[in-house]
């Protein structure tokens, strides 16, 4: 019933879990036409910007893994202090959001599906969620067709196994990982249509994974943007129809044009995208749930880049652990220095041959290269301490080469060190939510009266603040005011005494 009333959803959330929202708004519109109004944001953007005084028409839909998201469960507050209805799509049981919603669609059966950065799975779990919200509030609210929903559910069960073929596809996925991602400084995401959701959370992906700052943007919008650093650029193309399809075929030629590395996630029997660099091909599947498969093989993409950028520092690793274990050995410093030498040499050579060919040009900082090519060429010399002496300007002595040298090895491991299963992510880490007040009823003349009147602002409920604002229309100015106390407990036959 509360539904059927509504004439206005905000999908909302934050991060991955908003990206999860568009799709379920896509969705949702499709079904219901002009029937409701529907939208997707962040959840701070729509207690920032789209509260109303009275949203007993409005229907919001929250998305959290965790259920613990400051951001979205304040926003939900606000929202149900005004009157909204409010459906939750949790992982988490018996978290703070289960407890604020109306209703709940649980992503688990009692287990957390996944509790981790980069969440892959629960991203699933969201948008097959949502799409099973948006069936239901279409039906609910008396729009859309019973054969449409049914083709959607149809597509959803057909999914398990699609995404079963393109697991099988990760050798595929992997090479084109290794072959193309670490040497490429800048990348880039682009889809159009359902495949824009997807760009959205593989740029998420990609991001939390590779340490990386990732453009995203419409297809056909780059060419109008940037292409002038050349980057890799990962296009979502999947369930795309034959027009479009041509026309994305026409927006890579231009990508490779300006030296740009497209690789495509596309269809099986679709456009050839003759011009990309690399063509992964998925099952076909209804367009409405295709570009799940195209953020599949991108979840895929960036977990094989992590490792592959990862290995760029095996050389690095390995020439300092040569170091480690002689140092642990113990003996005069010229002895240490002597054995160092001795096996330095071939993880060297592998680290020199690699920054030749450019392989460490999408991650490793300049100064941090020049560093280690400093160190190790001082420490390989035929007089090393002469050569450290005269680069650095230091006294030399074989503790304080070796000591230079660790260092620079293991600020070249830190940049590329890539712990795809302990990843640094700050907002996991602290989360400093919103605090969002009811500042849109705090600009009322009659609000502000009271105020000045001497009424503090912790004393004025929402409820309060509310008829007030309500009112203010009708009150053309406020001559005067009247201050007046009630004191003890008016319930009790004291007060009730004294009253009459």
């Amino acid at each position: 019933s509360d539904v059927c009333s509504s004439d206005l959803v905000h999908v909302i959330g934050q991060g991955t879990a908003a990206i999860a929202g568009r799709s379920l708004a896509r969705l949702l519109a499709g079904m219901v036409g002009d029937r409701l109004r529907v939208d997707a944001l962040p959840a701070t953007e729509l207690s920032g910007f789209g509260l109303a005084l009275d949203m007993r028409d409005t229907l919001v839909v929250a998305i959290s893994q965790s259920g613990t998201t400051t951001d979205t469960n304040r926003t939900v507050d606000l929202a149900r202090q005004r009157g909204a209805t409010v459906l939750a799509i949790v992982n988490r049981r018996g978290s703070e959001l289960a407890a604020k919603a109306d209703g709940v669609m649980y992503t688990s059966d009692g287990r957390d599906v996944e509790m981790s950065v980069a969440s892959t799975k629960a991203f699933y779990a969201q948008v097959v969620a949502g799409a099973l919200y948006a069936c239901a509030i279409a039906e609910a609210s008396g729009a859309g067709d019973p054969a449409d929903r049914h083709g959607l559910l149809v597509a959803l069960r057909a999914l398990p196994a699609a995404m079963g073929e393109v697991l099988a596809l990760r050798p595929e996925i992997a090479d084109l990982a290794r072959r193309h991602a670490p040497a490429r400084r800048y990348w880039t995401v682009v889809g159009n249509g359902m495949n824009t959701v997807a760009a959205e959370e593989v740029r998420i992906k990609l991001s939390e994974l590779c340490y990386k700052s990732i453009a995203c943007d419409v297809t056909e919008d780059k060419k109008h943007i940037d292409l002038s650093c050349e980057p890799l650029i990962v296009v979502c193309a999947a369930g795309l129809g034959e027009g479009t399809a041509a026309d994305v075929a026409k927006e890579i030629a231009i990508y490779r044009a300006h030296k740009a590395l497209p690789i495509v996630v596309a269809s099986r029997g679709g456009n050839a995208f003759e011009a990309a660099t690399g063509v992964v091909r998925v099952p076909d599947a209804d367009p409405r749930v295709a570009f799940l498969l195209a953020v599949m093989v991108g979840h895929l993409f960036g977990y094989e880049a992590a490792l592959a950028i990862d290995a760029l520092a095996r050389p690095l690793r390995e020439s300092r652990e040569v170091i480690e274990r002689v140092v642990a050995r113990g003996g005069r410093g010229s002895d240490l220095l002597a054995r160092v030498r001795a096996d330095l040499g071939a993880p060297a050579r592998r680290f020199f041959d690699a920054l030749a060919t450019g392989t460490y040009d999408g991650n490793l900082e300049a100064s941090t290269a020049v560093r280690i090519v400093n160190a190790v060429h001082d420490t390989l010399s035929a007089d090393p301490l002469r050569e450290f002496e005269r680069r650095s300007g230091k006294v030399a002595s074989p503790e304080a080469l070796l000591e230079d040298l660790t260092a620079a090895l293991t600020r070249g491991v830190d940049e590329l060190t890539r712990p795809v299963d302990a990843i640094k992510h700050q907002a996991k880490t602290v989360t400093v939510g919103i605090s969002r007040s009811d500042e849109g009823l705090f600009d009322r003349a009659l609000v502000r009266a009271v105020m000045d009147a001497g009424a503090s602002r912790e004393s004025l409920s929402y409820g309060t603040l509310k008829v007030l604002a309500a009112l203010d229309p009708a009150v053309r100015e406020v001559a005067g005011y009247t201050r007046y106390r009630v004191e003890g407990d008016p319930r009790s036959e004291e007060h009730t005494s004294e009253l009459q």
